[in-house]
């Protein structure tokens, strides 16, 4: 007799105004956000405020996002910053076209499988010097700056350097967040210099400076980031890594660079959805939603218990392909266009059954072989989808000497078995999992939007697409309706699937409804104390433009601020 346990968290209060009654929104916390000159979302005011300040002052949009995203490393420094990898979708309005950026870095050249087995070790660990993949996040900005941006790349940095030196109040969330990095990292070199000055990490209310962070913002807008890769700030990345026993060399930096790429795409019900190839997990949305358009979801309700199973059978296939195929692209033949068409997800869907779930799934041969998420619009039409992370929160607990950041563990998610095309090489991105989104419609832009949170992303994407296409949200509503998440898919590290895994749930689903998943088949699973699952749904902006008026929304889970003028 199988055996549940089952409770709900209670992470969100969907305390509806007067208004959402009386327009029959069931979900909406606030109203979107309307402007016609410009538009800016980020997980933290003072980054939206910095990247509003920037387009009323003549810059556009990629320059807002460069900047946002530079407060965001300071006031943010558990989810992203500029030891961490950066990726981005960039409508120009002027060439009517979307442009891709993986500013992702790759492994050190001089680390191998057989040197992390030879430390006795059978996987890559989570934290210290050996996941320490080579930070990507300012070549991005200055990938991103020198193709498209309109404003002076220095003064860019202004207001991070302004709050860095003359501190800035911390948020309850972000408090939260660093005392509990502080269990990890409390006893690692530099950690206390930079986040507990006082000998505790800042409370709610209290402002916090990042000196040292002050001065490498100094630097990298001086050398258009040429100080972070081959300058002392790079000298300190090096040293600080290898004196901990890591493998790296000065040419692991100053050898890298940001790769432009083309987006990719499937039609969803008369709507492009666009991700990047891998690395990156983004075609795994897209996979999910070509399952999914064999059925009429309009048909069924919210939050159905029809809905959620079908949705978390194709996310099991997805995530099948996901463990075995996704990897970098330059490693490795990737049959992407095979993954993402309707041909190969009428196959997959053959094997969802409406009475049953997948437990285990074989994915077929088909060839030999912690985030932060901002969008900004501008007055020329111009939309950027960027998100930037350092993975596992903060990073790898490794913040070098003569800095305020961590460097980031995006190595872990290598596999160690030399034959999977995620296998750890020197040289190799690794398996990536944050990713930028965006939609057109007839050829023009629509949504640009993300869900920041791990593997919650692709099906974040998916969730938020259905609920705006087929469920007939708003955009505010569709990021503020409750969200369900499918734990335990086999993994890009190796790890395979064996019992079904299992679903995670937020407030505002139906009992009864959860009940029927149940009996279906599928093991609910919410543990309102377990601190993983306070963070497990992601964080969500958009930015949706419509009869040249742009709307934006943003996360009421986080800090989320949408502004415009």
């Amino acid at each position: 007799m199988k055996t549940f346990f089952v409770s709900f968290l209670f992470l969100i209060s969907f305390n509806l105004s007067s208004y959402d009654r009386i327009t029959g929104l069931e979900f909406a916390s606030r109203s979107e956000v309307i402007a016609n000159n410009g538009m800016a979302a980020t997980s933290h005011p003072l980054a939206t405020q910095t990247a509003i300040s920037i387009l009323k002052s003549g810059g556009n949009a990629i320059d807002a996002a460069i900047a946002a995203n530079a407060v965001l490393g300071l006031v943010e420094p558990t989810g992203c910053g500029i030891g961490g990898d950066l990726f981005a979708i960039v409508w120009i309005e002027k060439d009517k076209k979307l442009y891709g950026l993986n500013s992702s870095g790759p492994a050190p050249k001089n680390i191998s499988i057989e040197k992390i087995k030879d430390l006795g070790l059978d996987k890559i660990p989570p934290y210290g010097p050996l996941p320490i993949s080579v930070p990507g996040a300012v070549e991005g900005w200055s990938a991103l700056h020198k193709k498209f941006g309109k404003f002076e790349f220095a003064k860019l940095f202004d207001d991070a350097i302004n709050y860095a030196e003359n501190g800035f109040p911390v948020s309850e969330l972000i408090a939260y967040y660093l005392n509990r990095s502080s269990e990890i990292f409390k006893d690692y070199k530099n950690f206390q210099k930079v986040w507990m000055p006082n000998g505790v990490t800042p409370k709610k209310g209290d402002i916090f400076k990042n000196p040292l962070l002050a001065q490498n913002y100094r630097d990298i807008a001086s050398s258009y980031g040429e100080a972070f890769y081959r300058g002392k700030i790079a000298d300190d990345i090096v040293k600080s890594i290898n004196d901990e026993g890591g493998f790296y060399s000065p040419s692991d930096l100053s050898n890298f660079k940001s790769e432009w790429i083309e987006p990719v795409s499937s039609n969803y019900r008369g709507y492009d959805i666009w991700e990047l190839p891998p690395n990156g997990q983004g075609i795994a949305a897209l996979q999910i939603l070509n399952i999914l358009e064999n059925y009429d979801l309009s048909s069924l309700k919210f939050g159905s218990s029809e809905y959620i199973h079908l949705f978390t059978e194709a996310k099991k296939l997805a995530y099948e392909d996901r463990a075995k195929y996704y990897a970098d692209m330059r490693f490795s033949n990737i049959p992407v266009d095979t993954l993402i068409s309707k041909e190969y997800a009428e196959k997959r869907n053959k094997l969802i059954s409406v009475k049953d779930t997948l437990k285990t799934i074989d994915s077929p041969n088909l060839e030999d072989g912690d985030t932060i998420y901002l969008t900004v619009a501008d007055e020329y039409g111009n939309m950027i989808s960027l998100i930037q992370s350092n993975y596992r929160g903060m990073g790898s607990g490794i913040v070098p000497d003569n800095t305020g950041f961590m460097l980031q563990d995006r190595g872990e998610m290598f596999s160690l078995d030399p034959q999977h095309k995620n296998s750890l090489q020197g040289g190799k991105r690794p398996f990536h999992t944050i990713i930028p989104a965006f939609i057109t419609k007839n050829g023009n832009p629509l949504v640009s939007f993300g869900v920041m949170g791990g593997a919650m992303q692709p099906q974040g994407h998916a969730q938020i697409v259905i609920n705006l296409i087929d469920f007939k949200m708003n955009l505010q509503e569709a990021g503020d309706a409750p969200r369900f998440r499918h734990v335990g898919s086999s993994q890009p590290t190796g790890e395979k699937m064996t019992d079904g895994g299992y679903l995670i749930f937020e407030n505002g689903f139906n009992e009864t409804e959860i009940k029927k998943i149940m009996d279906i088949g599928h093991r609910v699973v919410s543990k309102t104390e377990d601190d993983y699952m306070k963070g497990a749904f992601g964080g969500y902006q958009a930015i949706m433009k419509k009869n040249n008026v742009y709307f934006g929304a943003s996360e009421s889970r986080k800090d989320g601020h949408a502004a415009g003028y």
